[in-house]
């Protein structure tokens, strides 16, 4: 083979391996020689958006009209407005200090707008109503403490204080005093009913030793019960003049389920006497039962109450008969 026809060859050589491997630069620059070097220009660039900034001092006549951005609400006002009162916000539009502003001319300010607008009311008119919430006035408060708005953060101070000294009740019981007024209660209730009847002056027989404690000790119950099941049982006072003097009814749509009368005549060798028994885990028994007909979804239980009448059925002998294990589903009342 003569020298010309390996020149040849390599020169074919190089020329297929170039067109083998264009697409890899680097493989190219290995296998051929700088004359031969392919240049690859590089991916152009992914463009991106970006809002334009810049810290100027505001002036202008006090009936210029500006527009505020604070943290994403928008606001249009003029610096008389915000310069009436010797504060940060005068500081800012005076001259004094730089704010910052985008491309479209709106002045950032970099705090919640929430109470932005109330602030400016009070500028405005020099005097404002307060919210009602405490948290909505302490996040005001913090908003006129920032912008150096002092006699707002005094009149927050003040409905703070007397805010301390007033009384919100946890939970709310109504009593009825006819039989009327309990049925109207119960079929319009949407949630369970717990129910206790107390009327300590209708015994025709002297209390027992116990008595009187016992029945305290349901009203205290009762109470407990209430403040802890709050929003998920409607818990009814029934002061009605009736034969009953301590017992408990359980409704669960609107039927009564359940029933606990902790009055009982005793006999002695003297007299007669009236007996009034405090079955605490009974009552927080029925109590539970009675969360399962809580309206939640269709056909849907609470799964914490199930576990705690779980754990109750497992401490002792099922209050159910066998009728009631054939057909679960039926509402029965259960009396004791």
């Amino acid at each position: 083979m003569s020298a010309d026809a390996g020149a040849s060859g390599s020169t074919n050589v190089v020329a297929a391996t170039s067109g083998v491997m264009a697409n890899s630069p680097r493989l190219v620059q290995a296998a051929c020689s700088p004359a031969n070097a392919v240049a690859i220009s590089p991916p152009p660039s992914v463009p991106t958006t970006s809002t334009c900034t810049a810290a100027v001092k505001i002036r202008g006549a006090p009936s210029k009209y500006v527009k505020l951005n604070v943290g994403g609400s928008l606001f249009y006002t003029t610096i008389d407005t915000l310069t009436k009162q010797d504060n940060m916000l005068r500081a800012m539009f005076s001259g004094r200090m730089e704010v910052l502003t985008d491309s479209e001319g709106w002045i950032l300010i970099d705090r919640s707008g929430k109470h932005f607008g109330i602030i400016l009311n009070y500028l405005r008119d020099g005097h404002i109503p307060l919210p009602e919430s405490v948290q909505e006035v302490e996040e005001l408060m913090a908003e006129a403490k920032y912008y150096l708005v002092q006699s707002i953060v005094e009149q927050c101070n003040k409905v703070l204080l007397n805010k301390k000294d007033e009384f919100y009740p946890v939970c709310r019981i109504p009593v009825i005093t006819s039989q009327r007024e309990a049925q109207m209660l119960i079929s319009n209730s949407a949630k369970p009913v717990v129910k206790l009847v107390y009327n300590r002056q209708n015994n025709k027989y002297s209390y027992t030793s116990n008595s009187d404690d016992n029945i305290l000790k349901n009203i205290e119950m009762f109470d407990k019960l209430s403040v802890r099941f709050n929003g998920r049982v409607t818990f009814v006072k029934d002061v009605f003049v009736n034969e009953e003097i301590c017992c408990w009814s359980f409704f669960g749509h609107t039927r009564k389920v359940a029933e606990i009368s902790c009055t009982s005549i005793v006999y002695t060798s003297e007299k007669k006497q009236t007996k009034v028994e405090f079955p605490e885990a009974r009552i927080l028994e029925e109590t539970l039962n009675v969360l399962l007909y809580e309206r939640h979804t269709e056909n849907e239980s609470d799964p914490a109450v199930l576990r705690q009448i779980g754990s109750l059925v497992a401490a002792g002998p099922s209050s159910c008969s066998d009728e009631d294990e054939d057909h679960p589903r039926d509402i029965r009342l259960r009396k004791t």
